[in-house]
């Protein structure tokens, strides 16, 4: 009687709940929001003439249809926003690609608590350079010019929640939440 009681509370700790069905969804979208982020041409854009990515400063000058741009990479601060970045990208799609694996082999309950720490690893990283960019840029960067940060810079603030959003679902215990189901 005991091997049948374990195996039916296996089997419902197995049931892909509405919780982890939401919480995987969250991190596909963080990692399209991150994907995204990363490869916006856009995080802060100044009337036109300016345009800064995470990748290169392009400008044009007001009589000019041509845009000139420069590598961004040559800063410690650049190079630092886009390595905490993309760190938190890498661990956003490791544990995307550990969920699928979870899901397809039947056996989630033991994947949730590593899920859940490496996203909110994520978040950690990603909110240290989301950070640290608005601050080093205007510090760093003199506009005389009226520039606002963009939707490249907002991509990876909605990555960031996400994958917060993601993992509070991760840590949720589906103990407590199987009789509902």
């Amino acid at each position: 009687m005991s091997s049948s009681v374990s195996e039916t509370e296996e089997v419902r700790a197995s049931a892909l709940t509405p919780l982890k069905l939401v919480g995987l969804v969250c991190v596909f979208l963080a990692l399209c929001l991150d994907v995204g982020a990363v490869m916006s041409p856009a995080w802060v854009t100044a009337d036109d003439q300016y345009c800064f990515s995470l990748w290169e400063a392009c400008w044009k000058a007001a009589s000019s249809e041509i845009w000139q741009c420069n590598s961004t990479l040559e800063s410690d601060w650049q190079i630092a926003t886009l390595s905490l970045l993309l760190g938190g990208a890498a661990l956003v799609l490791l544990s995307f690609l550990v969920v699928l694996v979870s899901v397809c082999i039947g056996s989630r309950r033991r994947f949730n608590r590593p899920v859940a720490v490496m996203l909110f690893a994520a978040v950690v990283l990603q909110g240290c350079s989301l950070v640290l960019y608005p601050i080093k840029f205007t510090e760093t960067i003199s506009m005389s010019i009226y520039h606002e940060f963009n939707w490249g810079y907002g991509l990876a603030w909605g990555a960031t929640i996400f994958s917060f959003g993601g993992g509070i679902l991760y840590c949720l215990n589906p103990k407590n939440y199987e009789d509902y189901y």
